[in-house]
């Protein structure tokens, strides 16, 4: 991986006919949804500035702080008598538009979608505030066609979506083992294939992709199916860590109640902690949540890899956030987007001083 530098200005590629697919979520869609978790707030419980703070995530294992949080009643605990109103998304452009209408104040995102937020908007509509989880993201092949990280030349590889966090990931890692891939059409010594999550495990069964460079659970989904993990993302990121889903918040939402901000962070904080403490008990939480926002959980053989691949944690993972910007523009995605701002990391190293751990740093791209 490349040393992580700073970045300057934003022009998208005037080239990519579709902008909002341009760094968008590894999501399953453009819809939002009320998830219909009902917030139990405590007689008689304090409010804070605000009367709720509407929270956005996605329905996926990456932010299960926020399905773990929500469905234990953790956010709701350091909110007191401001309710929480969640809402659920299946890609990232929906959730930075639904932040942006003030459909939502705070949402659990990826990096991909956070950084184009950000540029769009030059720098005016969204801050991150802090981390959630780092892995979960993995080369899957089918072992009877690939056996070796060199047979996978020649064949056809899925990835969620042009331009999201795990196409630039793929042609990064692409590019920097020589071969030559031309990034808007997918062609080349490789073929990079855009496949919707959830059809990818199809489109494996049925043969017309070898393999695919996804997230979790579709990274497990295709080992049920018989795939074979050939390499997984951490370990080419230092510390064997690398940003797959951040907390970002409207700057209009954090300026007017900080305090609000604040408890939803602590509330993160203390998510992450029971989830790391506890780590079946709040896998079987998530996957509770799953069922109640998709109808059906995870069964063990998907659930119980992906898990073990994710890990949670505050920390926002600076560094390769911009790492992440720099291999976008590496694969001709993006011409240097301007990043300085983006972090705002006061109230998060509030929460984290408060209960005697380690504050964080945002590599120079904080706001001033």
């Amino acid at each position: 991986m490349s040393a992580a530098r700073p970045l300057t200005t934003l022009r998208t590629i005037a080239v990519i006919a579709a902008l909002p697919l341009l760094l968008t979520a590894c999501g399953y869609g453009s819809e939002s949804t009320d998830d219909g978790k009902q917030t139990a707030v405590a007689a008689g419980a304090k409010k804070l500035s605000a009367d709720e703070v509407k929270i956005g995530y996605f329905p996926n294992l990456t932010h299960a702080t926020a399905l773990v949080g929500v469905q234990e009643g953790l956010f709701q605990k350091e909110l007191g008598g401001t309710k929480i109103e969640p809402s659920t998304f299946n890609a990232g452009p929906s959730e930075i538009e639904a932040l942006n209408a003030g459909s939502i104040d705070i949402g659990w995102i990826g990096p991909s979608p956070a950084i184009n937020g950000y540029t769009k908007s030059n720098g005016k509509n969204l801050r991150i505030i802090g981390g959630s989880a780092s892995g979960g993201v993995k080369l899957v092949v089918n072992p009877k066609k690939i056996k070796s990280l060199a047979d996978v030349k020649g064949k056809k590889i899925a990835t969620p979506q042009l331009g999201n966090t795990q196409d630039v990931a793929f042609l990064n890692w692409v590019a920097d083992r020589g071969w030559k891939v031309d990034a808007q059409s997918g062609k080349g010594d490789v073929s990079v294939v855009r496949s919707d999550n959830k059809v990818t495990p199809d489109a494996y069964k049925s043969g017309s992709i070898d393999g695919a460079w996804v997230p979790e659970p579709t990274a497990s989904k295709l080992v049920a199916e018989g795939g074979k993990v050939l390499l997984d993302e951490s370990s080419l990121w230092p510390d064997k860590k690398f940003v797959i889903t951040n907390i970002i918040v409207s700057q209009k939402f954090l300026k007017a109640h900080p305090d609000v901000v604040e408890a939803v962070l602590r509330g993160s904080v203390k998510t992450n902690a029971w989830i790391n403490a506890h780590p079946d008990k709040a896998k079987a939480s998530a996957n509770a949540a799953l069922e109640q926002l998709s109808g059906k959980a995870l069964p063990a053989d998907v659930i119980d890899p992906a898990w073990k691949s994710i890990t949670f944690l505050d920390d926002p993972l600076t560094a390769t956030l911009n790492t992440e910007a720099e291999h976008a523009v590496k694969a001709g995605l993006l011409e240097n987007p301007g990043l300085k701002g983006i972090y705002d990391l006061t109230l998060l190293n509030k929460v984290l001083k408060t209960d005697g751990k380690d504050e964080v740093d945002d590599a120079g791209l904080g706001a001033e």
